[in-house]
């Protein structure tokens, strides 16, 4: 009796154990489950119905990055630089060697590569953001940093004076670059590229120049010189909108459609200046103002002799080929004996501006575009301009991009 007894006991302790066990298990089940739906809920958040939720309490650490990291990519970019390195010499080689020689300044006769290795080191990416997603195409933001161990020596002429090969040293580069992939159905998939450098934030490249077997006082300005021009190509022909084509795979492609193109005609009126710094011990500054969207394409005012306020009433044509992004840039300089002096710099961005309607407009003059890095903060005055925006149909356009043509080879003549 006491054996059964123990025995039916023991089987209905048993069963009671494995239905708690199966009941545990089904509540920790969905337990998981339900949490697995609030983390999906919770991830389609943004940052501002988080605010809405959280309210005063919104956690600081909480964050929304707008770039993706890729740690993956960075590993396997180290082990295939030394063949993307090859291919990137290539394509330098190929496209902004031409642009060294369209750019270089008056005083040099030949300014090119004599040698171009980008060294063992890759670039490093802190993280990538697809920025839109169209039909035939997909566009990346790389923010990219790169302190490589390059070797690039430039070779460069003047008048009267042999070669000097000078050596770009300590190269670093800090920058987002933008690019464009023309998507197709054959393989490699991709038929294009286009890359740029975006204007914010603003791209920064750092090196120091060094004469090899020479001095670089030899060709007096020399660093400057080129400081200059590789200024002007970055933000004339390589910061968005201004951008460069590379065709991949060998895929025959009408690459029109991605180039930049004239959108639009500024006619501008450079007005008066009021209040300008006088920087001239002896008399007052001999003001003149140079306007540009683009620095190949700049236009000048005659100098006005001897005054801090002065009229110029001069009328200029300026192409926009990127109305979202390119801005009106004034810059007034101080003739005089050797360099001039700049009194001072303003920028108008052209989304400020509608079709067809003319507007006076009273900049205020700055030291520098960018600020941060000037202690002088005094008042440099103010310029008065008109501006008139027209948007170019399909023959204006046409005829813009032939005339752009024309004046870049008229510049190429006369430096020959």
């Amino acid at each position: 009796m006491g054996l059964i007894l123990g025995m039916v006991m023991g089987m209905a302790l048993g069963v009671a154990l494995m239905a708690g066990w199966r009941h545990m298990i089904r509540y920790r089940s969905g337990k998981r489950i339900s949490k697995a739906v609030d983390i999906k809920s919770l991830s389609s958040l943004n940052r501002d119905d988080l605010k809405k939720i959280c309210g005063e309490n919104f956690p600081a650490w909480i964050s929304f990055p707008v770039f993706e990291q890729v740690k993956w990519l960075n590993k396997q970019l180290s082990k295939l630089w030394p063949f993307v390195a090859d291919a990137a010499e290539a394509i330098i080689k190929e496209s902004v060697e031409p642009l060294l020689e369209d750019y270089r300044p008056p005083g040099i006769t030949s300014l090119k590569f004599s040698k171009l290795s980008l060294g063992t080191v890759a670039p490093k990416i802190e993280g990538i953001r697809v920025q839109s997603l169209k039909e035939g195409q997909i566009t990346m933001d790389i923010d990219l940093r790169w302190g490589g161990d390059p070797s690039i020596i430039l070779a460069v002429e003047a008048a009267l004076v042999a070669s000097i090969p000078i050596q770009l040293k300590d190269l670093k580069v800090f920058t987002v670059v933008r690019a464009i992939f023309q998507l197709v159905d054959e393989i490699p998939c991709i038929s294009a590229v286009v890359v740029a450098l975006l204007s914010e934030p603003k791209p920064r490249i750092d090196y120091t120049l060094k004469a090899v077997g020479g001095s670089l006082t030899a060709i007096p300005g020399i660093s400057d010189m080129i400081d200059d021009t590789v200024n002007s190509i970055i933000t004339d022909m390589l910061q968005w909108p201004h951008r460069i084509v590379v065709p991949i795979g060998g895929i025959p492609i009408d690459t029109s459609e991605l180039e930049l193109k004239p959108q639009g005609k500024l006619t501008v009126t450079v007005v008066r200046a009021n209040n300008l710094k006088n920087k001239e011990l002896i008399g007052k500054s001999d003001p003149y103002v140079v306007v540009y969207v683009r620095p190949m394409f700049k236009v000048k005012t005659k100098v006005i002799e001897d005054n801090l306020n002065p009229v110029w009433n001069q009328t200029f044509e300026l192409i926009a080929e990127d109305k979202e992004t390119q801005s009106l840039i004034f810059e007034v300089f101080d003739q005089d004996i050797g360099q001039d002096k700049r009194l001072g710099i303003a920028k108008l961005p052209l989304i400020e501006l509608e079709p067809e309607a003319p507007k006076e407009i009273e900049l205020r003059l700055l030291p520098s575009l960018d600020m941060l890095k000037i202690k002088d903060k005094k008042d440099r005055g103010t310029l008065t301009i008109q501006v008139l925006y027209h948007e170019f149909n399909k023959e204006e356009q046409l005829a813009a991009l032939e005339e752009e043509k024309r004046i870049i080879e008229e510049r190429k003549k006369g430096k020959n």
